[in-house]
């Protein structure tokens, strides 16, 4: 039995990381053989400035740029695992299962997600695509005029493959054991010229089967800290995850400066998965509505979006690039469910089916021109117009009637029918102009003007129609400065306004019913009158960069949000009901440092070994609850990577781990709510043999310290406080990949 969980930051030291030893990888592979002495070898120099360009060193927009290589380096299988690793950068959920993209530990709210430039559809998931189909990440710490300004804490742009090289065949297929249960990954790529057209095609097949086992321990405490109600329940989670990705493009060079270009992103995956719930009562006679459950999942989930792009190049150095594209989303979901009152008797059936479909149109134009010297400006305009249905029908057969309410209860909820059916317009318009002047050698500035409009209409069955309009004006200054006196030292200062629009589900007014509702579990309804969250930001850098490709960087940033939203619970119709609100100011601050350094840089004779660190603090507060711990969204107050890559000499070997830290703590939501998490510890080993330059195996572990997660959830009531605390065991995943080219 699982030592009892006290709402009490006591939790944080029920789990600590126990050591791990990685084994070496010891191989053989047949050298080349050497040139003649008599063989004269062709010296070929290439010389180009985009060869030789550094996005993140030299762009006045504060920006890490994430390159193929470092993507594919450490045999991750989802994008989450890559950004993991970044500074500044952290993921949600439970170790090793992926969860929303935080930036300054702030959650996908606040961190906006592009797919080639273009906001991430709803649904959409990074876990979805492979890193095989990525040809860059961009991360970028501020706000710029051309992307999308719903980006508080910053934005992370997903650049799928687009270099087309000639006759390229590549084929990777993969193993993997999660728990025991064994799994499968395979990508490809094929690309090739031919005349004025060149073609790649990239594609991910994904098969895994997971075993995911949970244990929640509910308590219920009286005003004087005793505890009163005990219970804990076994959970079980079984299921299977197929995933198809294809991403085509296509090319046409129609004469000089003039491209036509097609591409097209398609992932479908489908869920079959079974979860049981099982509750024993440990003290006090107050036991659950419900002390069983058993529910079948099966969801099936299709994402496309194509588009066109025409690309011109025009007199005196100016470019124009139009775009159009278009969006469709559908998913369907079934879902039987078995309740059991007290002595596992069947009382309640339940069958929830939904359907979720959006269509969307697309149009994104940019007009560059150098017309002043030093001056690079740019206008452009961003358009989207989606129109979103969704069914969820529920409906409930009582094969008990509800018992009697036991003390200190509200009535306990009999069958409720709730047919929900709603269709949603969103349109989306913004324009913009932004400058980047090259003031001096060393001194560079970036001015940029946006100003975005979204406006959400609904209409359902269960609510009255809602109309939801919004827009922001947003100024946004950026400027690099390089040290004099020096080639490595350099200080970035960016201004910007962005702000967080509200999304579908937080505006729409209808009920989510949750199986057992309470304090600490309640339904869900939407908000119609919420307004977007506006911010004013503040980043400062200064960069240091080492020979042989090493850094050290510091920086700071200041976040002031307006309107900033909290979801509340509150008591409504004797049900337990969360609710996104409008909650006043919140203030977040935080640093962040980062050091790359080759060893070979230092002492020319050192191993090929580059160590990594990172490290970052963040702080928030939000003024409409009372203190301490009032951290905005459940903000990560410190995060961190240390990591270590090394290429043998004498071995075609790569080998490199990392290890990575979030904390976690308590947290008041509201004057009543609190939540307390335990710090993550993560440990993630990969190896590379190059078996020839076509052929290698990559195999790789990660979360190899499986540590328990433990999160909890507490309410205080007139009567005392309710607490929830759900333990999550993980497990180490083994994977290896042969990776061929053809």
């Amino acid at each position: 039995m699982k030592p009892t969980a006290r709402p009490s930051p006591t939790l944080l030291r029920l789990f600590a990381a126990t050591p791990a030893l990685i084994g070496a990888l010891h191989a053989h592979a047949a050298e080349e053989p050497p040139a003649k002495k008599d063989e004269k070898i062709q010296q070929v120099e290439v010389k180009g400035a985009a060869a030789q360009y550094d996005a993140r060193r030299n762009d006045t927009a504060t920006k890490i740029v994430v390159t193929q290589e470092e993507i594919l380096k450490n045999g991750d299988t989802t994008i989450g695992e890559v950004l993991k690793r970044l500074p500044g950068v952290t993921i949600g959920g439970v170790q090793g299962r992926g969860g929303d993209i935080r930036m300054r530990g702030l959650g996908a709210g606040y961190t906006q997600i592009l797919l080639n430039g273009e906001p991430a559809p709803p649904g959409f998931s990074m876990d979805s695509i492979s890193p095989d189909m990525v040809e860059r990440i961009e991360v970028m710490r501020a706000a710029t005029a051309e992307y999308s300004t719903q980006a508080i804490a910053g934005g992370i742009n997903i650049v799928l493959k687009r270099a087309v090289q000639s006759a390229q065949r590549e084929l990777k297929v993969g193993l993997q054991d999660d728990n025991h249960k064994f799994g499968t990954n395979t990508n490809f790529q094929l690309s090739d010229k031919s005349g004025i057209m060149s073609y790649a095609i990239g594609g991910n097949v994904t098969y895994a089967h997971f075993d995911r086992p949970s244990e929640l321990v509910q308590e219920e405490f009286d005003l004087a800290g005793k505890r009163v109600q005990w219970r804990r329940a076994d959970q079980t989670n079984q299921g299977t995850f197929k995933a198809l990705g294809l991403s085509p493009r296509v090319n046409f060079n129609l004469g000089p400066g003039d491209i036509v270009t097609w591409q097209s992103f398609v992932n479908a995956n489908q869920v079959r998965f079974n979860t049981t719930e099982r509750f024993t009562q440990l003290q006090g006679d107050r036991q659950a509505q419900y002390v069983g459950t058993d529910v079948g999942v099966a969801t099936d989930f299709i994402m496309a979006r194509s588009d066109v792009t025409w690309t011109r190049k025009l007199a005196a150095g100016a470019k124009l690039e139009i775009k159009g594209g278009i969006n469709y989303n559908n998913r369907d979901t079934d879902a039987p469910s078995l309740q059991y009152a007290p002595g596992m008797k069947p009382a309640l059936q339940r069958l929830v089916t939904s359907t979720q479909t959006e269509k969307g149109l697309t149009s994104t134009g940019k007009y560059s021109t150098p017309i002043i010297e030093h001056h690079a400006l740019a206008m452009g305009w961003d358009l989207g117009v989606s129109k979103r249905n969704e069914d969820r029908i529920q409906d409930e057969t009582a094969l008990l009637p509800p018992p009697p309410p036991q003390p200190g209860q509200n009535q306990p909820k009999g069958p409720e029918d709730l047919n929900q059916v709603f269709s949603a317009d969103i349109k989306r318009l913004a324009l913009y102009a932004q400058d980047e002047w090259q003031i001096t050698d060393r001194w560079s500035a970036y001015f940029g003007l946006r100003w975005e409009g979204i406006q959400t209409t609904s209409e359902g069955s269960d609510y009255a129609a809602v109309d939801n309009k919004s827009s922001v004006f947003s100024p946004l200054f950026q400027t690099l400065w390089k040290l004099p006196d020096t080639k490595n030292d350099q200080v970035r200062l960016g201004v910007t306004r962005t702000y967080k629009a509200p999304g579908v589900n937080q505006l729409i007014p209808r009920r989510f019913a949750s199986n057992n509702n309470s304090p600490t579990q309640p339904d869900f309804s939407g908000n119609p009158q919420l307004k977007p969250e506006l911010a004013w930001g503040l980043d400062l850098a200064y960069e240091h960069y080492l020979p042989g490709g090493g850094l050290m960087t510091a920086s700071t940033y200041m976040r002031r949000i307006d309107n900033s939203i909290r979801n509340r619970v509150d008591l409504i119709d004797t049900l337990w009901i969360s609710h996104p609100v409008n909650a006043g100011t919140a203030n977040t601050h935080g640093i962040e440092l980062e050091a790359k350094l080759p060893l070979r840089s230092l002492y020319a004779q050192a191993p090929a070994v580059e160590v990594r660190a990172n490290v970052t603090r963040n702080w928030s507060t939000l003024d409409s609850v009372p203190g301490p711990n009032n951290r905005l969204d459940g903000q990560t107050p410190v995060s961190g990577t240390v990591g270590f890559d090394y290429k043998m000499d004498t071995l075609p070997v790569t080998t490199g781990a990392s290890f990575s830290f979030q904390s976690g703590g308590p947290v008041r939501v509201s004057d009543k709510q609190f939540s307390w998490s335990a710090p993550k510890r993560t440990l993630d080993w990969y190896g590379v043999m190059k078996f020839s330059p076509k052929t290698q195996l990559r195999v790789s572990v990660s979360n190899l310290l499986h540590q328990t997660n433990v999160a909890q959830n507490a309410f205080l009531t007139p009567g005392g406080l309710n607490a929830d605390t759900t333990y999550t065991p993980t497990v180490a995943i083994v994977r290896a990949l042969m990776e061929m080219k053809f």
